[in-house]
C-alpha cells in the first residue's frame, strides 16, 4: 500500500498517538558492540558513533549514558516517504508552543520524540492541528 502524499489529507488524518513509556537518546562508539540486553527502537550509524533510541529503563539497566528524555508520538497516518511539508507543518505547530522535536520517519509512519514533560501538551496541539485541517 502506497503512503499518502497529500499534505491536507495527512494533516486531517494524522491520528497522533502518545505511546507508552519514556525514551532516551544514547550513543556508542562505532567500534564497540551494542549491549545485547538492548532492543533499540532505532539505530542510526553516523561518522561519530551509533545513535540508539531506547527505553529509559533499558539504558539505565545497562549503565548507558543518555540524553533527551522523551515521550514518543506516532503519527498513525500512512505517510508517503516523499510527502512534502508534513513534518514541517507538525514541527512548526509544536515549535510555536516552544516544544522541541526529534522526528524520525520510518517506512510507514512518522514518529516524534518530544520532551517527557511536554508529551501530553504536544498530543493536544497535534490533535487540534488535525481538527483545524479537517474543518478547512
Amino acid at each position: 500500500m502506497a503512503g499518502e502524499p497529500n499534505l491536507d489529507t495527512l494533516l486531517r488524518t494524522m491520528a497522533p498517538e502518545l505511546q507508552d513509556g519514556v525514551f532516551v537518546f544514547c550513543t556508542v562508539d562505532t567500534h564497540h558492540d551494542i549491549p545485547v540486553e538492548l532492543t533499540p527502537l532505532m539505530l542510526f550509524r553516523e561518522r561519530e558513533g551509533i545513535t540508539l533510541i531506547v527505553r529509559c529503563e533499558d539504558a539505565e539497566q545497562v549503565g548507558l549514558p543518555y540524553q533527551f528524555v522523551a515521550r514518543l508520538i506516532t503519527l498513525s497516518v500512512l505517510s508517503a516517504l516523499d510527502a512534502v511539508g508534513f513534518l514541517a507543518a507538525v514541527t512548526t505547530c509544536l515549535a510555536g508552543a516552544g516544544i522541541s522535536v526529534n522526528a524520525v520517519s520510518a517506512f510507514h509512519h512518522d514518529h516524534l520524540f518530544v520532551p517527557e514533560a511536554r508529551g501530553e501538551q504536544a498530543i493536544r496541539l497535534l490533535q487540534e492541528l488535525s481538527r483545524s485541517a479537517a474543518s478547512r
